[in-house]
């Protein structure tokens, strides 16, 4: 039995949520790793370096997210699947031109700020306040990126 001052119900709730978040970071960073291996033209050295650069940073965060998921007792999703599932981020078709990717990951970026805040409500209801400051650093991250990725288009 689980007695860290958080309900059950509430617990199940939040873990959803991350579970959510999980899907949606593990999504962007395939994503990511994929337009970083096949980004091409003028812009290929800046954006080959940026998108490692998040897709890396992407890589750390899936295992905080899960690890959180399972400090509320529940179980941490893992595949593909389940992932593909729950994510609103779609995956990569075949995407050639870089302005096209920078697009696509900016908007992936808003949609995991987006589901992460959505997530606040529950969290600070069950006063889960080691998921709140999760979400609080993800959130400052993914609106980083956004940030710079929005300033690499000619708008």
């Amino acid at each position: 039995m689980i007695n860290i001052g958080i309900n059950q119900a509430h617990r199940e709730e939040i873990a959803a949520g991350l579970n959510q978040l999980l899907a949606d970071s593990y999504s962007l960073y395939l994503k990511t790793h994929s337009f970083h291996w096949n980004v091409t033209g003028p812009m290929f050295t800046s954006l080959h370096l940026l998108f490692e650069q998040q897709y890396t940073e992407l890589a750390l965060a899936v295992d905080l997210i899960a690890e959180r998921v399972r400090a509320l007792g529940a179980r941490a999703l893992g595949s593909y699947s389940a992932y593909a599932k729950l994510t609103e981020i779609h995956e990569d078709q075949g995407v050639t031109k870089a302005e096209t990717m920078i697009r696509e990951l900016l908007s992936d970026q808003e949609v995991v700020i987006r589901n992460a805040r959505a997530l606040y409500p529950l969290v600070s209801q069950a006063n889960d306040e080691a998921t709140a400051d999760l979400l609080t650093q993800r959130i400052q991250i993914h609106e980083k990126n956004a940030w710079m990725l929005r300033s690499l288009l000619s708008e």
